[in-house]
């Protein structure tokens, strides 16, 4: 995007220059005719200093900005304003670079009779199929507000969901990353200190202290690159074999049967699905659609699979429920409050109760593992400590021995 200046008229009839950031002078042109009542020539700022195509690819639209986009938009298209000036409002309010182009084209788009949801799918990065699906059901409806009510709700929801794992991760990786350091540099520092002493006086070493000396002296030395490069081509691989369909498949499989992990992996997916799927049926997507939307923000290659084949179940007539069931990927309990919605006519009302049902659950769930994890940091850390200064101490019992 580029900074350009164009000579306007306001209602009042005062003349004064304006600046835009636009991805061009058309785009420049259309917004401001939207603004103005009469736009001179739109040129290029020649002070410009153009970091826009490195700002723009750093740049990443999280959920929260589009949570919060989604709640401006709602609350001032249910207040009656024009949706090409709302979006030309919120462009300008939008701290997120890439979000702000994003609105910029979609507004002019939508001055020049394209819909909104088919100018928003021009935008991936910004909007995926779940947000442009329920905006072009909101369009048909004529209940735009509402279903963009919805979407912020159900963004804030998963923003929620994913803050609680970060924060609740964000310690035990806090703590690990000092035992690293704290690690590296007793062995490197510290120990090398000791051993030369102990040479000195001609000290028998002990099997721990020659262990942790051997380890010093790798680290060092140009060796310490080879389990660098080890993990390095470890990581890749494994990268590069997750990219792949059978080892998304096995890898997605090994995550739900992990211990402690796999439950916390399995309810963090049935929350997903719930949450979005209620969300869309409630907005008016049709039922099918929704399993091809949900497939994409499930983030588990196993029950991306299940939910495929329990659509194929459902095209032939049979009941939701039913078809998850028969994959067996899914809680017995979610399974039979979906059922319930089924046979009530609240599915989507179910569903989004299961969603909060199993949020909490993953609250709980990561709260009980990271107090499990502290205690056992903690033991970790006291044991790495406590061995480099047994490592130390030994030979000195050995050296007062000989001097008494």
């Amino acid at each position: 995007m580029s900074i350009y200046v164009a000579k306007v008229k306001d209602h009042s009839g005062k003349v004064f220059k304006e600046k835009i950031e636009a991805a061009s002078s058309e785009q420049a042109r259309l917004v401001l005719k939207n603004r103005y009542v009469a736009v001179g020539k739109v040129n290029k700022s020649s002070f410009e200093i153009d970091l826009s195509a490195l700002e723009m690819a750093l740049a990443k639209v999280t959920v929260k900005d589009k949570a919060v986009f989604s709640r401006q938009f709602s609350v001032m298209v249910n207040a009656g304003v024009a949706i090409v000036r709302a979006l030309g409002i919120l462009a300008d309010q939008a701290p997120n670079v890439k979000l702000k182009k994003a609105l910029l084209g979609i507004s002019a788009e939508v001055q020049q009779g394209i819909s909104l949801s088919e100018s928003m799918s021009k935008y991936p990065e910004c909007f995926n199929d779940l947000y442009v699906y329920m905006v072009e059901a909101g369009e048909a409806g004529g209940v735009l507000d509402e279903v963009l009510m919805r979407l912020s709700k159900l963004l804030e929801d998963m923003a929620k969901l994913q803050n609680q794992i970060k924060s609740a991760m964000a310690y035990p990786v806090t703590v690990g990353i000092f035992a690293v350091i704290a690690f590296l540099g007793m062995t490197i520092f510290l120990i090398p200190v000791f051993g030369g002493i102990f040479e000195s006086l001609g000290a028998e070493l002990p099997l721990l202290t020659r262990t942790m000396l051997t380890i010093s002296d790798i680290l060092r030395s140009w060796k310490v690159v080879i389990p660098i490069v080890v993990f390095v081509v470890v990581s890749f691989l494994l990268r590069t074999y997750y990219k792949t369909p059978m080892g998304r498949l096995q890898i997605d499989g090994f995550m739900l049967k992990m211990p402690l992990f796999g439950d916390l992996n399995e309810k963090i997916a049935v929350a997903r699905f719930c949450r979005v799927f209620g969300t869309l049926t409630r907005s008016g997507v049709p039922v099918l659609q929704c399993f091809d939307i949900v497939c994409n923000t499930i983030g588990n290659q196993v029950i991306i699979n299940a939910v495929q084949s329990a659509k194929s179940d459902i095209q032939q007539g049979g009941m939701i429920s039913l078809a998850i069931q028969k994959e067996n990927v899914f809680p017995p309990l979610a399974i039979q409050m979906i059922s319930i919605g089924e046979e009530t006519g609240e599915l989507d009302g179910m569903m989004e109760k299961v969603a909060d049902f199993y949020e909490d659950e993953v609250e709980q769930a990561v709260k009980a593992l990271t107090s499990m994890i502290e205690p056992i940091m903690m033991v970790g850390i006291a044991l790495m400590v406590g061995t480099i200064l047994l490592s130390m101490y030994l030979p000195m019992f050995s050296i007062f021995d000989q001097l008494a």
